[in-house]
């Protein structure tokens, strides 16, 4: 028996540095060029306005994932989850978005800054002192890149404290430069302190993640519209952030069974239980979103109500609609059932549909407050940055695949033993 699973160990350690995620890199590249040509040809038209407030939408949903997923590691370290050992690495690599996540802040807050927030920046003097100085400029660009990149940090140190014992059973089955880059990571490891660091880093990391996220929500959203405000919409952004963390993990997972070769390993059970995550997180959005409609409702106070007015009638009537029966109508009425869950296909296909449904939630956050368009207008402006973060995406997730391995055989083999004692 003990021979067995060291050959599964072995086979697992395999599979995690042989990941093949080249059509990422592929696919990626492409996407990410085109998307760069486009937004660069917006700039130097008259369409300068709608690229920057596009970017600015796509920099929101793609932060939200990259720290969400990072979420889904400290959690589960918290919770001492045994069932997600085959798929957590996949979560991980999301981490490799964090350069561009952090470049993107950067070049929001100089030179996009007159184009998203110009019209903020017009209205800082019929704001109260307090208010006018937390929204000025320089003290955004502070605390908002500033928290960003402490967060990142502490996301950073949590991952690689959970690769360093993978990398240690890997280190001799790779050459060159990986192995190098492994050498140098090991440098000084010890066992214990790193164990005892991992339980350390993970409830740092999630209270962080609440806080500076919350920030996000209200620097990158509320700002846009400074006389608005909702103390619930950081929670919205961050849980929502978390859903579209399990959603991604579950495309990860399904494309991962032939990338990384692990469908012989990955259960209906590890499915299921993902799945319910999924659907558990979805409920809990759509109990956010009401929890705020409903105190701005019966409040009635017009500096609340034509926030939420602007974005359920006239124009933008119908993207409301989508994000409702998107995030929340669909995903819950097809993963209520068990079997749903379990069955790759429909499992895929809520995961995508909540993900699409939750990109045009941050778009109808953002975009009302800063057009100048009566109501959503898609083009090629638009085009170009959806395009970039999500082959910027692609490609910073092969780089981690090529680079890492792509799965825990330490933390694989607690889930499969559980499974086999089961």
């Amino acid at each position: 028996m003990a021979a067995d699973m060291t050959a599964v160990r072995d086979r697992l350690v395999e599979k995690g540095l042989n990941a093949n995620f080249k059509p990422f890199a592929m696919v990626g590249a492409v996407l990410a060029v085109a998307g760069i040509a486009l937004f660069v040809m917006a700039l130097m038209g008259e369409g300068a306005h709608r690229a920057w407030q596009t970017f600015h939408v796509n920099w929101i949903f793609w932060t939200g994932l990259t720290g969400g997923s990072i979420a889904i590691t400290a959690v589960h370290k918290i919770a001492n989850a045994k069932w997600s050992g085959v798929i957590l690495r996949l979560s991980q690599a999301a981490a490799a978005f964090i350069p561009v996540s952090l470049l993107g802040a950067v070049l929001i807050l100089t030179l996009g800054y007159h184009d998203i927030y110009g019209h903020m920046a017009e209205e800082l003097g019929g704001l109260s002192h307090g208010k006018a100085l937390w929204l000025s400029h320089p003290w955004m660009v502070t605390r908002l890149v500033g928290a960003l990149a402490l967060l990142y940090w502490l996301g950073i140190r949590l991952i690689k404290s959970d690769m360093l014992p993978d990398l240690l059973l890997a280190r001799e089955k790779v050459t060159g430069a990986r192995q190098a880059r492994f050498d140098r990571m090991l440098k000084g490891y010890d066992e214990a302190k790193n164990h005892a660091g991992i339980y350390r880093l993970a409830p740092m990391y999630a209270a962080a993640y609440a806080m500076v996220f919350t920030m996000v929500a209200f620097d990158g959203i509320m700002a846009l519209q400074p006389h608005w405000f909702s103390n619930l919409l950081g929670g919205w952004y961050f849980m929502g952030s978390f859903l579209g963390g399990h959603m991604l993990l579950a495309l990860l997972m399904l494309y991962s069974r032939s990338a990384v070769g692990l469908d012989e390993f990955i259960s209906a059970k590890q499915r299921h239980d993902l799945g319910k995550l999924c659907f558990g997180f979805t409920v809990f959005w759509t109990y956010l979103m009401w929890a705020q409609f409903l105190v701005i409702w019966y409040g009635n106070l017009p500096e609340e109500t034509g926030f939420v007015f602007a974005r359920l009638w006239g124009e933008w009537r119908p993207i409301g609609i989508a994000v409702f029966m998107g995030v929340f109508v669909i995903p819950f009425t097809g993963l209520i059932a068990v079997g749903p869950k379990k069955m790759p296909l429909t499992l895929g296909l809520f995961a995508t549909i909540s993900l699409c449904a939750l990109w045009l939630e941050r778009y109808l956050m953002v975009m009302p407050s800063v057009t100048a368009e009566s109501g959503p207008v898609f083009g090629l402006p638009e085009l170009g940055p959806i395009l970039m973060f999500l082959g910027l995406f692609l490609l910073s997730y092969a780089w981690f695949a090529k680079t890492y391995p792509m799965v825990s055989p330490r933390l694989a083999m607690i889930t499969l033993e559980r499974e086999a004692g089961h």
